[in-house]
């Protein structure tokens, strides 16, 4: 089963959080994305822009962090993490 757990942080302390479960036969790629759309949903927020440096640290880690200059929409948080916790 993948799982991806959503986090979103302001002043080093969690705030809310949420993992959506999806045990679908899409690929890993489809999953993540569809996974972030339910956080973001979750936490009503508008989607967040992916930049390199989002892609490719979320390449070597499974995890990745989204800013102020991710979003379109200003933010009252300081980021969204996302991580992948099981596949």
């Amino acid at each position: 089963m993948f799982r991806l757990w959503g986090k979103i942080w302001k002043d080093n302390r969690m705030v809310k959080d949420f993992v959506v479960c999806d045990d679908s036969n899409e690929t890993r790629t489809h999953k993540i994305f569809l996974a972030l759309e339910k956080i973001c949903y979750e936490f009503d927020l508008s989607k967040p822009i992916w930049l390199d440096a989002n892609i490719d640290e979320f390449k070597r880690h499974d995890k990745t962090r989204f800013s102020g200059d991710n979003f379109v929409d200003n933010i009252d948080f300081d980021y969204l993490e996302i991580q992948i916790i099981e596949e």
